[in-house]
């Protein structure tokens, strides 16, 4: 077992509530970091599905109303005039057939990938090199699309994708420890809503167990259930 620092200690000693209001563990996160860089906060909800079964799966999307905080680099792999879209909307790399050859080969420097309906024959084969890394284009997730402008918009204002994993939970980040309380708040809140609402009909029982919330260095604070109300 990893050993823990002493400031982990400390900031997780600060943790004194089995529970906090959201205004308050986000007060909270802020006041325990302890480094230099500018942490992500992390969303973290344990879900009452059965990942097992396909009809229980939960995923889907959403805009964060103050983005991630992250730069986001968009390739998009189209053909004909929707190249020229995905320059002018402001991709990182664009292209046709070269930009697929350059990823059988091995290359991933994105982190998100966009196309066309047209070009997924050839992106389908990119399967190996791109689903472990979750960069497979998904039309559920609105990256296979011919609104190209549309879709690097979102993407570069801060559009997360979420899936429930093999263990029942979604973990997503809404943030930088450096926002405003005030538009954290908002994104956990309209990401919770996201998860709310697709929430499956096969889904039985309680759906949402838990939710916390870190940073990425700081001890994980668990959110109380008056979270999913609001």
């Amino acid at each position: 077992m990893a050993k823990l620092g002493k400031n982990y200690i400390k900031a997780k000693e600060a943790v004194d509530k089995e529970e906090y209001s959201l205004g308050d563990a986000i007060s909270l996160l802020k006041k325990i970091k302890y480094t230099k860089f500018d942490e992500s906060v992390d969303i973290a909800m344990r879900l009452g599905v059965d990942p097992k079964h396909s009809d229980q799966l939960v995923r889907g999307t959403i805009v964060l109303p103050h983005g991630t905080g992250k730069t986001v680099r968009v390739c998009v792999i189209a053909s004909g005039e929707k190249v020229k879209e995905a320059e002018e909307a402001g991709a990182d790399y664009f292209g046709g057939e070269e930009i697929i050859e350059k990823i059988s080969k091995g290359w991933t420097d994105f982190d998100v990938i966009i196309a066309t309906p047209d070009m997924m024959r050839g992106v389908g084969k990119l399967g190996r090199t791109l689903g472990p890394r979750g960069l497979m284009p998904n039309p559920k997730s609105g990256t296979v699309t011919f609104e190209i402008k549309k879709a690097v918009d979102e993407v570069k204002a801060g559009r997360v994708e979420f899936r429930v994993d093999k263990t029942a939970i979604i973990h997503s980040s809404i943030g930088k420890i450096s926002f405003p309380e005030d538009k954290l708040a908002d994104n956990l809140k309209a990401f919770v809503r996201a998860v709310l609402q697709a929430k499956p009909a096969a889904a039985k029982g309680k759906y949402v167990k838990s939710v916390f919330v870190s940073s990425t260095m700081g001890p994980s604070v668990r959110l109380s259930e008056d979270v999913l109300e609001k």
